[in-house]
């Protein structure tokens, strides 16, 4: 028997969100707390976790949690989760705070959670960069990140009292609603799709190759903050927009974003992926060749090695071989399907076609749909500037 829509993870969907009723109490109680100031990715953080994208995270982890997680890719009560998710903070922050207390959250001066302090303890940022991204390097943009971070951690549940403003609500989906809406659907079984980028044909073959064995198709970007070169989030949503409208079926894809931030951590992050589309109801996920890899850090299937050590993840990788366009074969094939030469084959660079699309130039539709291609042009300044940073 297939069970409808897979189980959240650690079995239980969280949801820290505070009733209606309590929230204008919370508010005001709020503004008499102390305060910690959130950048964007950490408030986005908070309202993941209170809305069940992180479950079975119910805050952010205290050190026994952290820990375990840097070191054995499991939490404390060993389910698997291999990206800490954590608070820095300033000692000036949280003086005169003790285990117990409560102490608001405050985004763009605004509150919006509470948490209430389990524990406060310091890091190692060396050695969180050298467990979590396999280097020191400060030239990966994740180490750079980590060290620019503050110097202690603190740990405990969070209750969310107001949404983290949005300009994506059109595509904003909490798993409790996408869970409804795959059921509504009558889909027992839905890939999910990560991508930080406008979709090629590359992108297409391999959703395609995974939707002809499974009812519906998850398109899971993910939108936060990105190196700079990278596609800015409402091109990309705007781009998977052309391709469904125009190369799709009806009813067989949801589009939603995912707020979160790309950690570049190749293959732990590849696993933390699955672990949030899971959480959205996804059966199986789609893995990427060197997934959430920035640079040469990580070998090209890494990402693939990794699921090994989880048989108890609770959602199906797949594997999809890397697809390029053989002239031969006259379309979009992958090296298990085409017994052609590499004189043949035209591989898909992501890089070039950034490039092609910067100096105003079309991809060949061999490579990019052209309404696709239509869309990210007509944004003239498509990617991510240094000035974003």
């Amino acid at each position: 028997m297939i069970h409808m829509v897979s189980k959240p993870h650690g079995g239980r969907l969280v949801n820290r969100v505070a009733p209606e009723r309590r929230r204008a109490r919370l508010e005001e109680e709020a503004r008499e707390l102390p305060k910690i100031d959130l950048p964007f990715e950490h408030a986005v953080d908070v309202e993941n976790i209170a809305r069940g994208v992180f479950s079975p995270l119910e805050g952010f982890m205290v050190q026994e949690d952290y820990l375990s997680v840097l070191y054995n890719m499991r939490l404390s009560d060993d389910t698997p989760w291999t990206i800490p998710i954590v608070l820095d903070v300033d000692p000036e922050e949280i003086s005169g705070v003790r285990e117990g207390d409560d102490v608001a959250l405050f985004y763009n001066g605004s509150p919006i959670a509470l948490l209430t302090v389990e524990e406060v303890y310091g890091w190692d940022k060396k050695e969180y960069a050298e467990r979590v991204y396999k280097t020191t390097d400060a030239n990966h943009p994740g180490v750079a990140k980590t060290m620019r971070r503050k110097e202690l951690l603190v740990g405990g549940r969070v209750d969310l009292v107001n949404s983290v403003p949005t300009k994506f609500d059109k595509y904003t989906l909490w798993p409790l609603e996408t869970r409804v809406l795959f059921r509504e659907r009558g889909w027992r079984t839905i890939v999910g799709f990560q991508t930080r980028n406008a979709p090629h044909l590359g992108h297409e073959y391999v959703q395609k190759a995974a939707l002809t064995f499974v009812d519906g198709l998850f398109i899971n970007p993910l939108v936060g903050w990105k190196k700079p070169g990278d596609y800015r989030d409402e091109v990309i949503l705007a781009a998977y927009e052309a391709l469904i409208k125009h190369y799709y079926p009806k009813n067989v894809v949801v589009l939603a974003v995912l707020r979160t931030s790309m950690r570049y951590a190749g293959p732990r992050e590849a696993v933390f992926h699955a672990i949030m589309r899971k959480n959205f109801g996804c059966t199986h996920f789609i893995v990427g060749r060197d997934h959430a890899g920035v640079g040469n850090y990580y070998g090209p299937y890494e990402a693939w090695e990794i699921f090994r050590e989880f048989p108890d993840l609770g959602i199906t990788p797949l594997f999809i071989r890397e697809a390029f366009y053989c002239r031969k074969c006259g379309g979009m094939v992958n090296e298990k399907i085409c017994p052609h030469g590499e004189e043949h084959r035209v591989r898909i660079s992501g890089t070039k076609i950034r490039d092609m699309l910067k100096r105003g130039g079309r991809p060949p539709e061999y490579l990019m749909r052209p309404e696709v291609a239509e869309v990210i042009i007509s944004f003239g300044d498509p990617f991510v500037g240094e000035q974003d940073e």
